[in-house]
């Protein structure tokens, strides 16, 4: 039994790990495009051990050290062929979807509908941005964390081992230097303490305390830092932005098509083990857009920034794929409704957002001029160059860095 279950779970890992590769691979061949010279230029500057006390006392980039670090590694390693880079991001996606898989510990899940959804999570194209665009890796990195940390509470609130919640806290405090919107797991670990059954869920959620203590020390640690943080000066973010219209319209941005169709199954076919499923899916993906809603610049959330959100979704396609195959039982039915959805999704990408990127590479080559026709480096030159130019601290001709 213990043998079928291991086979089953190393097939569920192979078609992850095939999936991601064959939704991915044409855009493995795009070059940088302008923002990840700004990752690559500040990993330089901030990435190498001697230079942590720096990059600790940056208010922005101390949030992004985990890619910082990484991508300095890559470059010492690899130089700056593109490739590397871009399969860094692909591992870090499997990696992801593989946490995917292992929530099906959490038995409000179950390992059926979490397999499904961690394949679903592996083409979906909502979240495309963050895999293909390398500037986004502190996304990639964040969600990597978060969802370990939540698999370390399940396994907390099983066990009750203080040993596994101090690899929760610590699995969080990466998170939290990965990405500012990483204090998505506080909420997310109170969902699961919400959820976990039988009461009471105070206890846990006292035990959860600690992490948003964490989350609220490092906003004041930042806002400390105000004068000089670029996103307090650069009206990307606003309290007073409409968040209730931003979650509404990102929710559904989201979840057209596939996701309002798997809602219309799951109720239409009466799919009642799914009510609790579906409940914490729903709220996954409204906590996870949390950070983001309060941008200005527009009323639904970018896509490289619905990553985690997407596990949500993931889930509510994964419950209508399940429903499907349980009103019609033939042996059929599953694989067909799958290929039909990955097809779609997976040649989304290859196309329409293959031609987006294309287009960006485009603009890049204009970006960099006559320079980019002399060489490969482009503006990594320029920036290793230019290390010590007011103008380029920014980014590339003033241009923002990545959230």
């Amino acid at each position: 039994m213990k043998k079928s279950i291991r086979t089953q779970a190393l097939l569920v890992l192979g078609a992850i790990f095939v999936l991601s590769l064959l939704t991915y691979a044409r855009s493995l061949s795009l070059p940088f495009i302008s923002d990840d010279y700004v990752q690559i230029h500040y990993a330089s500057k901030y990435g190498a051990f001697e230079n942590w006390p720096a990059l600790f006392s940056d208010a922005l980039y101390r949030c992004r050290a985990t890619s910082l670090i990484l991508t300095h590694w890559t470059e010492q390693l690899f130089g700056i062929d593109p490739l590397p880079y871009r399969l860094t991001s692909l591992f870090l996606d499997i990696l992801c979807s593989t946490l995917v898989f292992a929530l099906g510990s959490w038995r409000v899940i179950g390992w059926r509908i979490a397999a499904l959804a961690a394949l679903c999570f592996a083409f979906l194209e909502g979240h495309q941005e963050s895999v293909i665009w390398y500037a986004a890796l502190p996304e990639l990195l964040a969600v990597a964390f978060v969802l370990g940390t939540v698999l370390t509470w399940i396994r907390f609130l099983k066990t009750g081992s203080p040993a596994v919640y101090a690899l929760c806290f610590a699995t969080y405090m990466f998170a939290l230097l990965s990405k500012e919107s990483a204090v998505i797991a506080v909420p997310l670990i109170a969902l699961v303490a919400i959820f976990n059954r039988p009461p009471p869920f105070w206890r846990p959620l006292l035990a959860a305390a600690p992490f948003a203590l964490a989350a609220i020390a490092e906003f004041f640690w930042g806002y400390e830092a105000r004068s000089t943080h670029l996103h307090y000066n650069d009206g990307t973010f606003s309290f007073s932005a409409p968040f209730p219209l931003t979650l509404a319209r990102s929710l559904f941005r989201m979840l057209w098509v596939w996701g309002l169709l798997s809602l219309l199954v799951v109720w239409r076919w009466r799919f009642h083990p799914s009510r609790l499923t579906l409940t914490a899916a729903i709220a996954w993906m409204a906590l996870a857009l949390g950070p983001n809603l309060f941008l200005t610049y527009m009323t639904q959330v970018p896509s490289r920034h619905t990553y985690a959100a997407s596990i949500g979704l993931a889930l509510v396609v994964a419950l209508g794929l399940e429903a499907t195959r349980r009103r019609f039982p033939m042996r059929w039915t599953m694989p067909l409704a799958f290929a039909i959805v990955a097809l779609q999704q997976a040649g989304y990408i290859w196309t329409k957002k293959q031609r987006q990127f294309e287009e960006a590479r485009r603009r890049r080559s204009k970006f960099c001029g006559s320079f980019a026709k002399t060489t490969k480096r482009c503006a990594c030159v320029a920036f290793h160059m230019e290390k010590k130019s007011p103008s380029m601290q920014p980014g590339l001709n003033g241009a923002k860095p990545s959230m």
